[in-house]
């Protein structure tokens, strides 16, 4: 089914992501690791190594974002949803995706393009002069961030759907008897 197969190629993209945000992660926790060594045994600070944790930071929770939604790792207040049918909670899935995440994402997409584009028109760097510079590429992290959930959500609402498809069509063929 055309559903099935958009889900499994937004998952694809998905889990490559989060699989890179992963690394992101350890490489940040190293990275942490040698900046405090540094400068509590050494006396050495480096400003482009605490910068580089920022970015690593941001790089994991912005577009490691759409690879928590795959995994149903997002925080949901689950009073109803946990005991409810297949049926239902795709029915809430998609209602969620198209009421609540594709809308919140497009304000926040709409809103950080013009905050990114200035920030690419003049190469923002670091305030630091031993700093990064690349804030501009800090700045469309949140991009990244807007886009992953959209596509995300699409995959869980075309997911759902498929669901509520298949669910419709077995109560139609069991309505109508036995198959022969």
């Amino acid at each position: 089914m055309f559903l099935e197969r958009l889900g499994d190629t937004i998952d694809a993209v998905s889990e490559g992501i989060g699989r890179a945000a992963a690394w992101c992660a350890l490489l940040m926790v190293l990275v942490q690791f040698v900046v405090v060594v540094m400068r509590y045994i050494f006396g050495i600070g480096s400003i482009m190594m605490q910068e580089s944790v920022v970015y690593l930071h941001s790089f994991v929770f912005l577009i490691g974002a759409g690879y928590t939604l795959l995994k149903d790792g997002h925080v949901r207040v689950d009073i109803f949803y946990r005991t409810a049918t297949p049926r239902n909670k795709a029915i809430v899935d998609i209602l969620g995706v198209v009421f609540f995440l594709i809308p919140v994402s497009l304000l926040i997409w709409i809103y950080t393009w013009p905050y990114a584009l200035k920030s690419w028109q003049v190469l923002e760097g670091s305030k630091e002069t031993s700093g990064i510079h690349a804030v501009f590429i800090l700045k469309s992290m949140i991009l990244a961030f807007a886009a992953l959930m959209i596509l995300q959500g699409i995959a869980l609402a075309a997911r759902s759907a498929a669901r509520l498809a298949r669910s419709d069509g077995d109560a139609k063929s069991s309505s109508s008897g036995p198959r022969v």
